[in-house]
């Protein structure tokens, strides 16, 4: 029977990939989560980070030994104000520690610091770090000292050799005004040396998360200057990250002609130190659902690094920037533009680069080169943005995610209706025949070649795929795939509900039938070796429950080991996607049902009985025997 072997074939390399992927990415990802919630757990009643953890030195660029346009690049040194023993402080101390400024947007607040003039503080208030709306919100940038620093400074560095004050990290700036920094009103610092050069800075914020930052230097010295504008980010501590092989994490740019870099922390640590030469780049790092970026001008040639430097058993991570040097003639004054994106990786807002449709955002209205890959889309990117295009549309139009998935997968399953209706004719074709087939085994019990050749006549006298059956199942991959990209990658999945007890579609199912549905109040995930396995939701049954009735559609094959892969298959994958997000398994029960549904209309179309209900009264049957 050539089409349940196909089937079989079909169905078994398709749990094999479903088996890997539990193993290598989700088990992990289960005991990294774990591993968090119980740090994070140790750490709440003090607000501070472990005793005798090292603090983060902050980076203050310099240039190299001989400055030459493009050759020079800031690195990273000890501020000697600051050491590396200085105890770790709660993130409310050290804001308190020193004037600051105040951030205040409908999406991000905050505070820069005028120590230094970093933007070191930030929270955005849109989202929140559980489904609790009254949870805390997220937190991306931090100061100095903290348990988990990350900021962004701008700046400029001195040529080799000179002796010119140039404010550093430790630089007290003044508040020209007063006020907070709002998407309408912006805040200008000022810093003067003390030998003739004034530094005066100017942050802007819009309305989402695109901060810009205008540095402008006057001379009333005696001699020019040569200055060259830096921006750098920084990070100390090697960041929690999801631990998933198809979803960076970690320091990212399109540098030019260089195109996409990415490098993973650790990968970092290893190469300790990348350098580019570019224009039109721009570069930052990256999380799961957050990122900051330097957003340069466009036409800027850069001196681009990536660096990791240890500091006792932790890392600290930078990506900067540095551009060509500019003359600052006596009673002159030289200017640089920066840009900082410090915020969530929304597609309407970084933009979404794709033929005919797709969102301009920051890409397109800042003539961005490739911005759209801070959402890490994947190779496949052909197939996950437009369905994640077509997501968010139903979204747009019907308020829920969950409703966009079924009403997703309805499309697809029209777009691929000409294909699956070949395969579930071919494969109601081969049904008929199987009176023939059984034929030629009797009649050609000992020649196997026999039965092969008088076997492919029937095929083609009929016009019978034999390998049809696999279609269908094939089908789903790239698409369960994609949309497992989609749940994954995307932050409008993100907390987004469904009906009743799914309150986040990236998340698992969070009922459990180990816990009588949360009757028994222990954890079975806990368990060792299995324990990952122990968690099975309603959806995941409800999903099992409808492959099951896709297996029973077809006749009980005759061959014994047949029998056990067709029965214990939804058994298997009922478990194997019960720790997958939630919007997934809803997706593969809508379109097992939706499966069903359409191979029995072609089966009577084709003149074949629909065979389902008998299969079930069978296997029911066999039971009670």
């Amino acid at each position: 029977m050539s089409d349940n072997r196909n089937t079989i074939l079909a169905v078994i390399l398709s749990g094999l990939v479903l088996i890997a992927w539990q193993y290598f990415y989700n088990v992990p990802q289960m005991e990294k989560q774990r591993e968090a919630q119980r740090q994070s757990e140790l750490q709440k009643p003090t607000a501070q980070a472990t005793p005798g953890q090292t603090s983060a030195t902050p980076a203050t660029p310099s240039p190299s030994a001989s400055p030459t346009p493009g050759a020079a690049q800031p690195s990273t040194s000890t501020s000697t104000s600051t050491s590396t023993s200085a105890p770790v402080i709660s993130r409310e101390a050290a804001l308190a520690a020193g004037p600051r400024v105040k951030i205040d947007t409908p999406r991000v607040t905050g505070s820069i610091s005028l120590k230094g003039a970093r933007i070191d503080d930030i929270a955005l208030v849109q989202f929140r770090e559980t489904v609790d709306p009254n949870s805390p919100p997220i937190v991306l940038f931090s100061p100095s000292q903290t348990a988990a620093p990350y900021y962004a400074e701008f700046g400029w560095v001195p040529a080799s050799g000179s002796k010119t004050r140039i404010p550093d990290q430790n630089t007290e700036w003044q508040q020209e005004g007063s006020g907070s920094l709002t998407p309408t009103t912006p805040v200008t610092l000022k810093y003067d040396n003390g030998e003739g050069l004034t530094f005066r800075r100017t942050i802007s914020i819009d309305e989402r998360y695109l901060f810009t930052i205008k540095d402008e230097v006057s001379n009333l010295s005696t001699s020019p200057v040569t200055l060259y504008p830096y921006a750098l980010i920084s990070r100390h501590g090697t960041p929690q990250v999801s631990g998933y092989y198809i979803l960076h994490e970690g320091l990212i740019g399109y540098l030019g002609e260089q195109g996409l870099q990415e490098y993973a922390y650790k990968k970092i640590d290893e190469a300790k130190d990348k350098t580019f030469d570019v224009t039109d780049g721009w570069m930052g790092m990256t999380d799961k659902y957050w990122a900051s970026a330097l957003l340069p001008d466009t036409t800027a040639k850069l001196h681009v690094r990536y660096s990791s430097s240890a500091e006792g058993s932790s890392h600290n991570y930078q990506t900067d920037y540095l551009e060509e040097p500019k003359t600052l003639p006596i009673g002159g004054t030289i200017s640089a533009n920066a840009r900082l994106f410090a915020g969530a990786k929304e597609a309407s807002v970084v933009g979404i680069n794709f033929p005919l449709v797709g969102f301009g955002g920051y890409t397109k209205q800042l003539g961005l080169n490739h911005f759209d890959l801070l959402i890490d889309w994947g190779w496949f990117y052909f197939i996950t943005k437009p369905m994640f295009l077509a997501l968010d549309w139903f979204y747009r139009l019907f308020g829920n995610f969950g409703v966009s998935i079924l009403l997703v997968t309805v499309i697809v399953k029209l777009l691929f209706f000409p294909l699956a209706n070949k395969s579930y004719a071919s494969m109601a074709k081969m049904k008929s025949v199987q009176p023939q087939l059984q034929a030629l085994k009797e009649r050609y019990p000992d020649d196997r070649v026999k039965q092969q050749q008088e076997m492919m006549e029937i095929y083609k006298k009929e016009k019978i795929n034999p390998i049809a059956g696999c279609l269908p199942v094939a089908l789903q991959i790239p698409v369960f795939f994609s949309l497992y990209k989609v749940l994954f990658v995307t932050i409008e999945m993100r907390h987004a509900p469904f009906f009743g007890w799914i309150k986040d579609l990236s998340a698992p199912d969070p009922t459990n039938l180990f816990t009588l549905f949360g009757l028994l109040h222990y954890d079975p995930t806990q368990l060792p070796v299995f324990g990952h396995y122990l968690a099975l939701g309603i959806w995941p049954i409800i999903m099992g429950i409808t492959m099951w009735f896709q297996m029973k559609l077809n006749p009980t094959p005759p061959d014994p080991t047949q029998q056990i892969i067709f029965t214990w298959m939804p058994l298997i994958f009922t478990f194997m996607l019960a720790g997958f997000p939630a919007g997934l398994v809803i997706y593969w029960a809508w379109n097992n049902t939706l499966s069903v549904l359409q191979q029995s209309f072609i089966m009577r179309r084709n003149g074949v009985k629909v065979e389902l209900f008998d299969n079930i009264k069978a296997t029911f049957a066999r039971k009670a025997t």
